[in-house]
């Protein structure tokens, strides 16, 4: 079976793995992808370690070699959302998120056409707007109801899965770039926002009533594209740049109502640079820098308080802010057979204090991880990496939205998050 036959067989057996996947550490983007990288912060532009590259930097491909990743990572996000001074009593409270516990698969291929020419595919998702908060015991004045003001259960369920065929190229021994078509999937539902679909009692949030909330899960697809570059300068010093499009997807038609431009939902541009630098065999060093464009999807970045409708082109959002993020990665190859990581990712919030509310449904606070992995080779070409990740509690307080609407009385909410995950996968070259 030659590799191109390999790719359209392992594509699709890969994307069903993935399509249950939640993830949220640099706002809804994963820390990393694959699991060394996870190990190093999510370092990974300047290096080539593993069939990721469709994720991380194209260009990696080539030097990675003919090889197959596939993992899991189970992953640990606690959330919860709390009202407070509220001069009406029962809006007042705090309640837990009650979905904790996630698997998030990982899978890369990659096959070394001639020594300068590399085609592959890399599976990833983004995620972790998965809420679900119980109804509590708030009372907006209509009997009971969830923090939001609606009925039952509240809570948001959005998986975004990526399929990127990859080819990279040698310009020569030390230079490469290399590109991926990113074929994107994606999935939502929300229930419980029912005050925020013209709900008697309320003001008339959005222009396309009954497109809001309860109506189970939607689709949509679309596509974009990753651009590399890695130059290996010596042996000491390797650096590589990335950059992703925005990924245009295709309308959540049953949720026209909610999102800004009646239904739109794109995966945000975003792009990496990095260093690494390999004093000598043992010990290697990697820096990132990277840019995640939130604010430029309108339906992520618009400012949740009301100047249009919901579901309009300029529509409230969840005002997210695009971000930077910093990753720092250490690795040391202690024996021939086991190499051992840590690392570090800073990210700024995406979320301020006046976009609280809308927040609730996707608290995705988090800015700091500190991590740590392994890889232990099983044989000449098989290996096992596993990786740490754990992220310290991170709060946001701000006014709430129903302020507006109720004289100043709503009082202010507060959300908030911790994460931990724990990865394993398996590696066989050939």
């Amino acid at each position: 079976m030659n590799a191109s036959r390999k790719l359209l067989t392992l594509t699709p057996l890969c994307a069903l793995l993935a399509a249950g996947s939640a993830y949220a550490t640099n706002g809804y983007f994963p820390h990393g992808y694959g699991m060394k990288s996870d190990g190093m912060g999510g370092a990974a532009t300047a290096l080539a370690q593993d069939s990721y590259g469709g994720a991380n930097n194209p260009a990696s491909m080539v030097w990675a070699g003919s090889r197959v990743d596939v993992g899991g990572t189970w992953f640990k996000p606690v959330r919860d959302a709390e009202r407070t001074g509220s001069a009406i009593p029962t809006l007042n409270g705090k309640v837990n998120s009650g979905r904790e516990d996630f698997l998030v698969p990982e899978f890369g291929y990659n096959s070394m056409i001639n020594k300068d020419l590399s085609v592959g595919v890399s599976v990833y998702g983004n995620g972790g707007m998965n809420t679900s908060y119980p109804q509590g015991s708030f009372n907006c004045g209509g009997g009971g109801a969830n923090i939001l003001c609606g009925s039952g259960t509240l809570g948001v369920n959005l998986i975004q899965l990526i399929v990127a065929p990859t080819v990279a190229y040698k310009l020569n021994a030390q230079n490469s770039v290399g590109a991926s078509v990113l074929l994107g999937y994606q999935r939502f539902a929300v229930q419980g926002i029912q005050s925020f679909d013209n709900a008697p009692g309320f003001p008339p949030f959005t222009g396309a009533k009954g497109s809001v909330t309860n109506n189970g899960d939607d689709s949509a697809t679309g596509a974009g594209v990753r651009v590399g570059y890695q130059g290996h300068l010596s042996d000491a010093f390797s650096v590589g740049a990335s950059y992703s499009t925005k990924v245009s997807m295709s309308k959540f038609d049953k949720y026209k109502g909610l999102f800004a431009g009646s239904g739109g939902f794109d995966i945000p541009s975003n792009y990496s640079v990095g260093l690494a630098f390999m004093p000598n065999a043992q010990w290697t060093v990697a820096l990132d820098y990277g840019r995640i464009n939130y604010s430029a999807v309108a339906a992520v970045g618009n400012q949740s308080m009301p100047v249009a409708p919901l579901g309009a082109a300029n529509g409230p959002g969840f005002g997210w802010k695009g971000i930077n993020v910093l990753k720092l990665g250490l690795a040391w190859a202690m024996n021939p057979d086991l190499t051992l990581r840590v690392g570090y990712n800073k990210g700024d919030n995406p979320i301020t204090a006046s976009n609280v509310t809308f927040n609730i449904l996707a608290p995705g606070v988090i800015t700091t991880h500190y991590t740590a992995g392994f890889t232990y080779a099983l044989a000449k070409d098989s290996e096992i990496s596993a990786a740490l990740m754990v992220a310290p509690r991170v709060t946001v307080t701000g006014p709430s939205l129903f302020n507006g609407f109720m004289g100043g009385a709503a009082g202010n909410e507060t959300i908030g998050m911790r994460q931990s995950s724990l990865g394993l996968a398996y590696s066989r070259k050939f």
